[in-house]
């Protein structure tokens, strides 16, 4: 067993693969726009109508930035007017439970984290 199994030193590179997947997957709106595609298949207008918030030049680069890393899929259909539709897929889709697992950890842990908050601005 490597001494850095638990850290980001796994691979030898210094963490930089795995800073770079983290913070990739980690920003905030993949994991809106993962969680959004996991109803299926949505065309580009569909998924920002959706994601409230979301710009269309930031869907634009998360979706390039996730059909890049391989966790979503792009099919462009040959007609007028033309349609693209985007899907999560199999890496895409094993992000979910992961994801939901960490957001329920945060919704579990809501009223600590508020409280260690609140204490700690009446100390600074």
């Amino acid at each position: 067993m490597s001494r850095y199994e638990h850290t980001c030193m796994i691979r030898g590179d210094g963490g930089q693969t795995l800073r770079a997947i983290l913070d990739r997957i980690c920003n905030k709106w993949t994991l809106l726009v993962v969680a959004t595609l996991d109803q299926g298949s949505l065309r580009f207008t569909d998924l920002h109508q959706q994601i409230p918030g979301i710009s269309q030049r930031m869907l634009t680069l998360t979706l390039r930035n996730l059909e890049s890393d391989g966790l979503v899929s792009r099919t462009a259909y040959a007609e007028v007017p033309p349609r693209v539709e985007y899907a999560l897929t199999p890496t895409g889709k094993s992000l979910i439970a992961p994801a939901l697992a960490l957001a329920g950890w945060a919704i579990e842990h809501v009223p600590d984290i508020e409280a260690s908050r609140a204490a700690y601005q009446a100390r600074t």
